[in-house]
């Protein structure tokens, strides 16, 4: 079994690896800029530099430095340096520009010409007229950001208006504005569009995003939240005790509870007892569980409908001081868990009592069994010592589908009553566009979801001792 356990655990790298592929391929095609700061108040060379400063800052600690992956397969019109280009509206500009002109050498010439004007206008005293600086200043800023031909046209003229209305200008401006019109003329008028058609490969080496993302995500670096700046590690340490608590809870619940309810149902099939036992068990299994979760806050946790309604504690986990002992914690918030496990467990319960009376109802019917009762044997000794663990396999293999279902179902459960863990973290991380919580949530509940899966198989050979890992074909 330890050979089959470490060869299971070495299958999962594979697995985790074509994860990792997806879920980092999808945070890569995510809209927006998470390390765009504030714009800057000014206009003024060190508020520009401060805010270029802190977009490299910001891009540095979410790791969007450098190149995405490995290599890149692409056309040879575009160069192995965009990545060096850390704005990332900048970037896919120039990245547009490519795709229509080719031609990367004017592109960038073009490119350079914008930044030497834009460094060059700090040079200009406000005398000269600042209303002017400001109209050149705000129409560059649009340059590199742009990329349909119309539009670009229509900004620079604008600069070159602005450039002969102000003749004072001249004495700074003449040589960066010439190069900066001559440079846009040489995209348009010198355009190697054959070069997008070129396919070429470019290696980057292990210093590349993906690289860093995973090596760092195995040693439980899962990055910096884009909303708190918080490391995504510390909010799912904060988040994920509260889920598991309840998927423990509620799975132990759910076995203990569904596992004799299935045997007594297939004991006594036909009778009462099992009619009224489905008939339950079906109306649990088709309630919807937010709907219950949502009945259950309304009638149960306030005393609007009556005292008697005002069961259970309300939503939440308490609002004991951590400073309070112990036990009054615990107590306080054991209260406010009882009906979100029980929302969670109660579809999983009616699911596998139904799985647990099936597989009993098909062992039963062995001969083996007709065999021990044909001996004599007790009805309990039949049932619990010979149908009992031939019986579980098909509830073991649901093990490996439960522990990730009610993650998923923890979702909806830990809004509605507003517990603080992986579920309602993971809402939350959508709505605000906080991809690396949510990726990362991804990533761990693939690796829960295997884990289930081999300790399945291990309770296979712990239910049958017939059952072996080992490859006898020899």
């Amino acid at each position: 079994m330890f050979k089959y356990t470490v060869k299971r655990i070495l299958y999962f790298f594979p697995t985790l690896i074509a994860i990792s592929f997806l879920a980092f391929g999808l945070s890569k095609c995510t809209p927006g800029d998470p390390s765009k700061p504030s714009p800057p108040l000014s206009e003024s060379k060190a508020a520009t530099a401060n805010y270029e400063n802190d977009y490299l800052r910001r891009a540095e600690s979410f790791g969007l430095i450098g190149p995405t992956f490995y290599f890149e397969l692409t056309s040879s019109a575009y160069p192995d340096t965009l990545h060096k280009i850390i704005q990332k509206d900048k970037r896919e500009n120039w990245k547009t520009l490519i795709s229509h002109y080719g031609n990367w050498e004017q592109i960038s010439i073009y490119k350079n010409a914008i930044q030497a004007t834009q460094i060059k206008l700090y040079e200009v005293p406000d005398s000269i007229g600042s209303e002017s600086i400001k109209k050149i200043r705000k129409e560059l800023s649009f340059l590199p950001i742009l990329s349909k031909d119309k539009v670009i046209t229509s900004r620079i003229n604008k600069i070159l208006k602005v450039y002969k209305d102000t003749p004072k200008l001249k004495k700074y401006l003449e040589k960066e504005i010439a190069i900066l019109e001559n440079s846009y003329e040489g995209v348009k008028g010198n355009p190697t569009t054959i070069q997008l058609y070129i396919p070429t490969i470019y290696w980057y080496g292990l210093g590349n995003q993906y690289h860093n993302w995973i090596t760092n995500f195995i040693v439980g670096d899962f990055g910096i939240s884009y909303k708190t700046l918080r490391p995504v590690a510390s909010e799912i340490k904060d988040a994920i005790f509260w889920t598991f608590v309840m998927m423990l809870l509620s799975i132990m619940v759910a076995y203990l509870t569904a596992i004799p309810l299935g045997v007594f149902s297939a004991k006594n099939r036909g009778l009462r007892f099992d009619k009224i036992i489905t008939l339950i068990l079906f109306v649990f299994y088709s309630l919807p569980t937010f709907w219950v979760a949502t009945m259950l806050v309304v009638f149960f946790t306030t005393p609007e409908y009556g005292a008697w309604t005002n069961i259970f504690s309300s939503i939440g986990l308490g609002d004991l001081p951590s400073d309070a002992p112990f036990w009054n914690r615990f107590w306080e918030t054991s209260s406010h868990l009882i009906l979100p496990v029980f929302c969670i467990c109660y579809p999983a319960l009616a699911f596998i009592s139904r799985q647990m009376r099936g597989g009993m109802i098909n062992v039963i019917q062995k001969d083996y069994i007709r065999t021990a009762k044909a001996k004599g044997l007790d009805g309990s000794q039949v049932i619990w010592r010979h149908a009992f663990r031939n019986s579980l396999f098909p509830i073991i293999t649901l093990f490996a589908n439960v522990f990730p279902a009610i993650l998923a179902g923890s979702v909806v459960i830990e809004v509605i009553f507003n517990i603080p863990g992986m579920g309602k973290l993971t809402l939350d991380s959508i709505f605000e566009q906080n991809y690396p919580v949510v990726f990362a949530i991804l990533m761990l509940a693939a690796v829960m979801t295997m884990v289930g899966m081999l300790v399945a198989d291990l309770l296979y050979a712990v239910a049958d001792p017939r059952v072996s890992f080992v490859n006898n074909s020899k």
